[in-house]
């Protein structure tokens, strides 16, 4: 099966930048918000990143518009029906996203394949909300999207390997590098930072150093683009938290489990760069102030 319509369920953050990659890789793209204001923000955020790339030479004006072309927003699943794979972005809930799920399964034909971007969720517990579980399986994007190479394809108890297959070509389709991993809490790659995360954190509070001597060894020491506690900000404390909450619910390890530190930051509004204030403060642009 070769993937030509896509449709991605959530226009925020990750679901814009996973629109704007398919799209720009000549993929017919439509999105689906549950209001209109959050498919406008979307686009808007779409178009920055589009003119970024063009500003710095990676796509040409013409390819920008094309792809921009490509894209569609609407506010109802049903009009998912024609599509051959859906990914769905939406918030990190068990909940919600069962629900999206089980309203896709009836709008959309049994050969339209859905995965979940969850970067921690059980994927098998979301294929059993639909008919068609052995077509599911996770697609882990990074953020940001357009710019991070890597994608984890998570095969489900469930899930064929003809539909591996299929997301193995999609994602190198979109110009990515795919690698497939077992539903298994934190797949590969958060499976492996949380644990160094959170652990900086605990550093940080036993005093073995200030946060930016820790972030400062990280980044020169081990070769890092940014220290734990710079990630930590960008990606938002909360969601870290909530993060580290699921590793503890599965393994009961205590290294993942959430630091003290961690929620009473996220108690006191210091989410990182999005609340201006986290482990360091930040401006209105979400510029690190010195």
């Amino acid at each position: 099966m070769s993937i030509q319509r896509v449709g991605v369920v959530g226009f925020g953050q990750m679901g814009s930048g996973i629109a704007q990659v398919c799209a720009h890789a000549g993929l017919d793209t439509l999105v689906r918000e549950v209001d209109q204001a959050f498919i406008d923000k979307g686009f808007q955020r779409v178009d920055g990143s589009l003119a970024r790339l063009v500003k710095s030479g990676r796509a040409s004006e013409a390819d920008a518009k094309a792809a921009r072309g490509r894209m569609r927003g609407t506010l109802s699943l049903a009009d998912f029906r024609d599509r051959d794979l859906v990914i769905e972005a939406i918030v990190e809930e068990m909940g919600p996203k069962k629900k999206v799920f089980a309203e896709l399964d009836a709008a959309c034909p049994p050969t339209t394949i859905f995965c979940s971007n969850t970067s921690s969720l059980t994927i098998v517990e979301m294929a059993a909300a639909t008919t068609r579980p052995d077509r599911f399986a996770g697609l882990h994007f990074f953020n940001p999207p357009v710019i991070m190479k890597l994608v984890e394809i998570v095969k489900g108890l469930t899930t064929s390997d003809e539909t591996i297959g299929t997301l193995r070509e999609f994602v190198t389709k979109i110009g990515k590098t795919p690698v497939v991993c077992k539903d298994t809490t934190g797949f590969i790659v958060n499976r492996l930072m949380v644990p160094y995360l959170l652990g900086a954190i605990r550093a940080l509070e036993q005093g073995v150093a200030t946060k930016e001597d820790i972030d400062q060894a990280v980044k020169l020491g081990l070769g890092h683009p940014m220290g734990p506690f710079e990630l930590l900000d960008y990606t938002g404390l909360d969601i870290n938290l909530h993060v580290a909450e699921i590793f503890f619910d599965e393994f009961r390890d205590p290294n993942m489990a959430p630091p003290s530190l961690l929620r009473r930051m996220v108690l006191a509004g210091r989410l990182g760069t999005k609340s201006g204030k986290g482990f360091y403060e930040y401006d209105e642009q979400g510029k690190r102030k010195s």
